[in-house]
């Protein structure tokens, strides 16, 4: 099994996405008055139908903080191909 790991650090996440050619994005129509933008997500394809919308990394990342939010990721998958598997996590440190 690959292995996963978390980070709270904003320059290896964004390092991490850049590498995969992400961009910080939201899903459209997720926005929350009580929330802010929207349910964050790494765009990896241009033109990822309607869905996603894309943001600044000042956005993402005080929206990322605001929630107390980690990020949980793979680097390779299991045959060492690169992996774009990640998710949000709530801070596990807490």
């Amino acid at each position: 099994m690959a292995a996963s790991k978390i980070t709270k650090n904003h320059n290896e996440i964004k390092k991490w996405a850049e590498e995969r050619k992400g961009k910080p994005a939201v899903v459209a129509g997720t926005v929350d008055r009580s929330e802010g933008i929207g349910m964050l997500r790494i765009s990896f394809a241009a033109g990822q139908g309607r869905s996603l919308k894309q943001i600044s990394w000042e956005e993402f990342f005080n929206t990322f903080d605001e929630r107390d939010l980690a990020f949980l990721f793979q680097d390779k998958t299991k045959d060492g191909r690169e992996s774009r598997f990640f998710k949000f996590i709530k801070n596990p440190k807490k």
